[in-house]
């Protein structure tokens, strides 16, 4: 005789948004484009010589740049400028050492495949340089950038319904700078930044408010590497520290001094783990500078003096001028408020801290940038801001109307950035500087249309001479652009000694 099962039905693991998510993510892998350039040649320069060298000597990886890295590094004669030397007879890398850390798992494993497979023969150079290591590293950093969006997706969930989580972390995920640097140029900082961040701010909110000690530690610890990929997102510790003020402000209104010890226990732990685990920095800077905290940036930082309007505005990589998506981000952070006022009021102190940093830095603007891509470290808030935003109009009009709303206006900006991605990776407009509105719109309209196809069969099936020929465009204009700034300080100094 046949019975009915009583047992409930298992609970699935992913929701249907979440597989979505991992299926777009698998998709778009061909995109990614497995290539070190720019200032990635700093940061995988760690990987590579820790890896294969077992010292932090980057001369191959100096003399095998691209051109445009080796431009005032390389003399005439193919050595290395002496001026590239710091004191303690190391190459001035100022880069950070976090990426190679979040690499390396993928190429450790690279490596280990490469040995094997040359030991049956395949002959393939186990010098960190091949295209197993750089396919590896490429596909790592995709996959920290898709792990942003999913962790950010994750937590904007729990404060609106999952439609509006989803629409909002797609377009973060395409409307941003976030794809410029998690498939094109993956040897960058930006994309593994922004999984960092959203680790920490997930698991902070997961445990504010009753953190134990060892959840206080692993805090630090995330911390810590967040901080080891890019030093600026060290803004986000501010979540902390306004909840263990809030907590003991509470304590003392309250009279209740016996909460304030497990706070203050708290408080070292995450302090010193954090502090723990951004050692490798601190090393690495020891051994190429002889100094702990010589970080080796030669730039200023006006702290008095805040380029606010530039950075949101400018022409010159303006945060919400090239994508615009994140006003409607930033607006929706202010919406939160409805759901989770504290929590609303934290992130819009990190927007607000973050934006006055940056403003302060002598080149906020990036200066070889696809928009403000130091802001893709904010990922996670951006997502849930825009989340909160398609709510609100959800609550403001009937929730079919806010849908097609959300989804027209998404997909609008994301075509707008991709288009624009387009442009500045094929050296349409100008990658360094501020550009001509005019004329990007000008190329929205008529030239991408024309040929983004043919350039995306070509980036599929002929990268390399594609790159090639980016590259050769790429030094073609540097080159263009220090004539004209020695033309322009020549003049200067004939106007001088004229007077």
């Amino acid at each position: 005789m046949r019975t009915e099962s009583t047992s409930t039905p298992r609970r699935r693991i992913l929701s249907n948004y979440q597989i979505a998510l991992v299926l777009l993510f698998l998709v778009t892998l061909p995109l990614v484009n497995p290539w070190v350039r720019g200032d990635g040649v700093g940061y995988y320069a760690y990987a590579r010589s820790l890896l294969i060298d077992h010292k932090l000597d980057f001369t191959q990886d100096w003399l095998r740049a691209n051109a445009s890295f080796r431009m005032g590094r390389i003399d005439t004669d193919g050595q290395i400028d002496p001026s590239q030397y710091t004191s303690t007879g190391h190459l001035d890398n100022h880069f950070s050492i976090g990426p190679a850390i979040l690499w390396s798992p993928f190429l450790i494993a690279a490596h280990a495949g490469v040995l094997i497979a040359d030991r049956f023969g395949a002959h393939v150079p186990a010098d960190g340089f091949s295209r197993p290591y750089i396919l590896a590293m490429s596909f790592g950093t995709a996959l920290y950038g898709f792990l942003a969006v999913a962790i950010s997706f994750s937590l904007a969930r729990r404060f609106v319904d999952d439609l509006w989580a989803f629409i909002a972390a797609i377009g973060i995920w395409f409307g941003s700078s976030l794809p410029a640097y998690m498939y094109f140029d993956p040897s960058w900082s930006h994309a593994q930044s922004a999984f960092t961040v959203a680790l920490f701010l997930w698991y902070w909110w997961r445990t504010r408010g009753q953190r134990s000690i060892v959840q206080w530690a692993v805090l630090g610890a995330m911390g810590g590497l967040m901080i080891d990929v890019y030093y600026v997102t060290a803004t986000l510790i501010l979540l902390p520290i306004i909840e263990s003020l809030a907590q003991y402000w509470e304590s003392l209104r309250t009279s209740s001094r016996d909460k304030v010890a497990p706070w203050i226990a708290g408080n070292i732990v995450f302090s010193v783990i954090l502090i723990a685990v951004f050692f490798p920095t601190l090393a690495t800077k020891k051994i190429i500078y002889g100094s702990f905290f010589n970080f080796g940036y030669t730039e200023h930082w006006y702290w008095n003096s805040p380029a606010f309007f530039k950075v949101c505005f400018s022409a010159d990589h303006g945060l919400f001028t090239w994508t615009p998506i994140l006003i409607l981000a930033v607006l929706g952070l202010y919406a939160l408020r409805a759901r989770d006022r504290a929590f609303a009021w934290c992130l819009i102190a990190v927007f607000v801290l973050y934006l006055y940093v940056m403003g302060c830095y002598q080149n906020w603007h990036g200066i070889s940038s696809y928009g403000g891509r130091f802001f893709v470290s904010l990922t996670v808030l951006f997502v849930i801001g825009l989340a909160a935003l398609f709510e609100w109009c959800s609550r403001k009009w009937n929730a079919r109307g806010a849908a097609g709303l959300a989804c027209g206006a998404t997909a609008v900006l994301v075509l707008w950035n991709l288009g624009l991605i387009f442009q500045w990776g094929m050296h349409l407009v100008p990658t360094r500087g501020p550009i001509s509105w005019r004329e990007a719109a000008y190329n929205q309209v008529t030239i991408v249309p024309q040929d983004a196809a043919s350039a995306m069969r070509a980036y599929l099936m002929r990268r390399s001479s594609l790159m090639q020929h980016i590259e050769r465009t790429d030094v073609h204009e540097l080159k263009s652009r220090d004539g004209q700034q020695d033309g322009r300080r020549y003049q200067q100094q004939e106007g001088r000694s004229n007077e």
